[in-house]
């Protein structure tokens, strides 16, 4: 069986690379520029993923693991390693990516129809897909980095597919750099970890941790939150979390992908693929980072009127819950959401796409290339011309909201009460801060979901002459989204997520510090009843209050929105303006950006070029005084000892005439002169 999964898992992983490098060399010579290509290949690694999973139920066992890791590297004592790696958590996460992965393709085929670049696209969606099964497959935290690089250069291209529009150039290069920043403090991290205990591999580094004697204390609360700034960057947690509202820029199906269950899910796969490796510490600084984004990105969306954005903020907040469900110790809980959140939020942005879809073609009809097709305030009354978007779009809300027997519901109440159970169990205030704050987002999510369902199937159409030309997408569009649906309502159903992904052995590897909600359970299972009890009438509480206000608001009409904003302007326009964290930015990280190139264009310009044209300067005067010293001095002495020679030579000419006479009476005269000096001198 083991020789069989492996094989099954290796086919999902290579057949998007083969479909990538197909697709990018030869689509647009393919049939329909080959979108059947990377489209089967999805499906056909769908169908694997299912039966691996099928086999892992089937011979259920709470340790099955399956790890195949053969040597890469080997530079002297250094051994760099490469494996497979198949756990209960890994089938899970290999149906979700290809499920959704495939669904999008799908949709992709009707909604990209006639695009400019359709062909690179299906490519660059097979690239995508690759990268993250190759997160998922992988055994080691150096692999997961390649693979996390992946996964951000692709989505760097998808979000700027159409980079003939500055603000989606814009985008995809503000998610790329954000997204870096997060992955230095991952690199410097992995390091931290290879520079201690001398491998990558997960076993031998969770080994290593639970021994002690090398990587412990301080030193393994800094690696842990080094590593879980790359879930920063990658799952848009604060204050990385700018980067993902601007991803809205690129076409919708991606933003199904990238931001439903794939690249942001990516943070909250590695934290909960690591857990182990967290100290306490380590985990209570990922449970407020949690928090925090939640909430900032919860009340943000409240104020949005493009239907993206409304998606992205969402995507945010529960990214944030997730992330710090898995920082309080709920482990299964943080992946069962991040499992059902795959389901509905992707169905969201599906759903939302084929609003746009419908829009668009209204306005194109109308000649219409003014209006914004993603304003929520151009909509209305959308229901019975879009009844299978309406109806799924509603079971998503529904699911998102916490709305009971939904699948979201399940995974919800599953957070909230393994933060209720830690907040009771460890004496940290903090903890219960961070319960507080999530249950005021559950609130705060079903009011503002339940607000995008009103603004856009509900109440009258906003232009009549748009309405006439809305109609429902075509099948190949819906049928995504009804299978989405199905899974929004049936997939948080029973107990089989908590018994197959069952939480790791913590106390093996607890070296500093037992990590919650293990910390001293007094009452044992009181507690933990208790928590759950609690946590889902309160949570259905709280989004029924939510539902019933976004009702009252949107549907009744017995409160008017635009005079409580105008009543409540300074916090209206606060939250409108995303907590000013773009024009924060702005201000200090690129402003000093700029500041700093400036500062370096003038040193640049004055000093080091000053210091190059200086010397230049001294060069040409240096070669000019050398030329004067060479024509005046050298050539001149040169000249002068040639002219003293000529001299010489033409007098000593004049005596040479060839006549024997003369020399004779040369001879004579010298004796004669030599005698008168003889008797000078005697």
């Amino acid at each position: 069986m083991e020789n069989t999964i492996l094989t099954q898992a290796l086919i999902i992983l290579l057949l998007p690379l083969a479909a990538f490098v197909i697709q990018i060399f030869f689509g647009k010579r393919l049939p329909r520029q080959g979108d059947w290509l990377p489209t089967s290949t999805m499906f056909i690694g769908l169908i694997l993923a299912i039966l691996i999973f099928g086999q892992v139920l089937r011979n259920y066992d709470a340790g099955f693991k399956i790890n195949r890791t053969f040597e890469w590297i080997r530079l002297g004592s250094i051994n760099l390693s490469f494996g497979l790696l198949i756990d209960n958590l890994t089938a899970v996460m290999l149906v979700i990516v290809t499920l959704v992965s495939a669904l999008v393709h799908l949709f992709s085929i009707a909604y990209m129809h006639g695009d400019v670049r359709y062909s690179r696209y299906f490519a660059y969606l097979a690239l995508f897909t690759f990268s993250m099964l190759g997160l998922v497959l992988v055994d080691n935290f150096f692999g997961i980095y390649i693979f996390w690089e992946l996964v951000g250069l692709s989505s760097y291209l998808l979000i700027g597919h159409w980079y003939e529009k500055k603000s989606a150039s814009d985008a995809a290069i503000k998610a790329f750099i954000t997204t870096r920043i997060g992955d230095i403090g991952m690199f410097i991290g992995i390091m931290i970890i290879f520079a201690t205990l001398g491998t990558f591999n997960f076993d031998e580094v969770f080994a290593g941790v639970a021994a002690g004697d090398k990587l412990n204390g301080g030193m393994l609360t800094l690696a842990g939150i080094l590593i879980f700034f790359g879930a920063i960057g990658k799952s848009a947690q604060f204050p990385l979390h700018v980067w993902l509202p601007d991803a809205m820029e690129g076409p919708t199906p991606v933003s199904a992908l990238i931001h439903a269950a794939t690249m942001v899910a990516a943070g909250v796969y590695l934290v909960g693929r690591t857990y182990v490796f967290y100290s306490a510490d380590a985990l209570l600084f990922i449970g407020i980072t949690g928090a925090i984004t939640a909430f900032i990105a919860a009340t943000i969306a409240l104020t949005q009127m493009d239907i993206k954005k409304v998606m992205a903020y969402s995507t945010i907040s529960q990214l944030g819950y997730m992330i710090a469900a898995l920082g309080v110790g709920g482990y299964m809980a943080g992946l069962f959401h991040l499992m059902t959140h795959a389901f509905f939020k992707a169905l969201l942005f599906l759903g939302s796409g084929s609003v746009i879809h419908a829009m668009h073609h209204a306005y194109h009809e109308l000649h219409d290339h003014h209006s914004d097709p993603q304003d929520m305030r151009n909509m209305g009354g959308m229901r019975a011309k879009m009844p299978v978007t309406f109806i799924t779009m509603l079971l998503a809300t529904c699911a998102i909201s916490g709305v009971p027997f939904f699948a979201g519901f399940f995974s919800k109440d599953a957070i909230l009460a393994a933060a209720l159970e830690t907040a009771m169990t460890s004496h940290n205030p903090t903890h219960l801060v961070i319960f507080i704050v999530l249950l005021a987002c559950a609130g705060i999510t079903a009011f503002y979901m339940f607000r995008l369902v009103y603004l856009t199937f509900f109440g009258a159409p906003a232009k009549h002459e748009v309405h006439h030309h809305i109609h429902e997408s075509p099948t190949v569009m819906t049928v995504p989204l009804i299978v989405l649906g199905v899974l929004s309502v049936a997939g948080g159903y029973g107990h089989w997520f908590e018994d197959l992904v069952t939480k790791p052995n913590l106390a093996a590897y607890a070296t500093t510090g037992v990590m919650p909600p293990e910390v001293a359970r007094e009452a044992g299972h009181d507690v933990s009843h208790t928590a759950h009890t609690m946590a889902m009438w309160l949570s259905i509480g709280v989004a029924g209050l939510g539902i019933l206000l976004a009702t009252a608001f949107y549907y009744w009409k017995k409160f008017s929105a635009d005079a409580m904003a105008e009543r409540f302007k300074p916090i209206y326009n606060f939250l409108l303006n995303k907590w000013y964290f773009d024009d924060l930015y702005a201000k200090t990280a690129l402003a000093g950006t700029h500041l700093i190139s400036r500062a370096s264009a003038w040193l640049d310009l004055k000093v080091v070029d000053g210091l190059v044209n200086s010397v230049a300067k001294v060069t040409v005067l240096g070669s000019r005084l050398s030329g004067w010293h060479d024509n005046r001095i050298v050539d001149g002495l040169v000249n002068l000892t040639a002219n003293v020679v000529g001299w010489f030579g033409a007098t000593l000419r004049e005596v040479q005439t060839g006549r024997v006479q003369n020399y004779i009476l040369m001879a004579l005269g010298a004796v004669v002169l030599l005698y008168v000096l003889q008797l000078a001198f005697a």
